[in-house]
């Protein structure tokens, strides 16, 4: 008998499943490299550093009596606050029959802990914004902390980058490793401003302009003096209703119909220079057991940690629409 297409047809296979699994994409992280963590803190939940503050000189007449003034001191505290898990389980029928068993549960445990990554990441960088008052510019020695950004609608413009620059300096923040981490639609902003377009009218962004501004998690020039990265976790829910801009004029942006981003410029110089302290009272830990009454085998993973600003003096804060304008 010959073989025709007709009478082969239950000889093939219509659909071929892979022998691997799809991952999602991820990006990398980076706020673990900008924080202070804390090694000090043996064990409770509650952190206190004392603070004190510079003497004062006054003016002095012979033969008078001198004034004596007191130092300021202060405390800043810092509270282990965060206690996450992440779990999940595969049944005894699905371990049987699941194809992709092993594929899926080695997977389980780098999962949570990225979960719990994540979340280390969002809570850092919205801790600047955290318990400031709306429409706050957060102003240190006369410069703001805290502005919209100056272009169209709360966009994002080169002289931010400057006026950032200068309210650390105000604020005697050193000028070594200089950061600015920016969301995504920032890079966009700068890859098609009009200023970055033409060459030979702006000979210092040559590199950027033939090479491109992103490449991965880095810029590829830096900006005024700051080394700009792009991140998908900043603070985002930033809802002032009118922040005013780095200008003195009375602009203000209205980001309470759509949300702003705020993006983040410090100095990253290191020890008691940079602006957050954590620490982990517990870092990912993880258990697993067999549970007989669901015949079920259980992945869990847990942590405990706490982030909080220390230095608000070191971080500048513009917020910008947090979509494309």
């Amino acid at each position: 008998m010959a073989h025709t297409t007709s009478n082969t047809a239950l000889l093939r296979r219509s659909e071929i499943w892979s022998a691997e699994l799809k991952e999602l994409l991820r990006d990398d992280l980076m706020a673990m490299g900008f924080v202070d963590m804390l090694t000090e803190f043996p064990d409770g939940d509650q952190f206190t550093i004392p603070s004190v503050g510079d003497a004062q000189v006054d003016d002095y007449a012979e033969d008078t009596a001198v004034q004596y003034r007191p130092l300021d001191t202060g405390e800043w505290t810092f509270t282990i606050s965060e206690y996450l898990s992440s779990g999940t389980y595969i049944t005894k029928k699905a371990e049987q029959d699941m194809f992709y068993m092993s594929q899926l549960t080695s997977s389980f445990v780098p999962k949570q802990r990225r979960a719990i990554l994540e979340h280390f990441e969002t809570e850092v960088f919205k801790a600047p914004n955290a318990g400031i008052s709306a429409n706050s510019v957060e102003a240190i020695n006369g410069a703001n902390h805290r502005y919209a950004g100056g272009g169209t609608s709360g966009a994002l413009e080169l002289q931010d980058f400057a006026a950032a620059m200068y309210a650390l300096k105000k604020a005697n923040v050193p000028q070594t490793n200089m950061i600015a981490i920016v969301d995504p639609s920032i890079e966009y902003q700068l890859n098609t401003l009009s200023s970055l377009v033409s060459v030979a009218d702006n000979p210092m962004w040559e590199g950027i302009v033939a090479d491109g501004i992103g490449t991965g998690m880095r810029f590829v020039k830096n900006v005024y003096g700051f080394d700009v990265y792009t991140s998908n976790y900043l603070d985002n829910t930033v809802n002032d209703s009118a922040l005013p801009d780095r200008t003195s004029s009375g602009t203000t942006i209205d980001f309470s119909s759509t949300n702003g981003v705020a993006n983040l410029f410090f100095s990253a110089a290191g020890g008691d220079v940079v602006p957050w302290k954590a620490a982990w009272r517990q870092e990912p830990e993880v258990d697993m057991e067999w549970n007989k009454d669901y015949q079920r085998t259980e992945f869990l993973t847990t942590a405990r940690y706490g982030v909080k600003m220390f230095r608000p003096e070191n971080m500048v804060m513009v917020v910008t629409p947090s979509t494309i304008t």
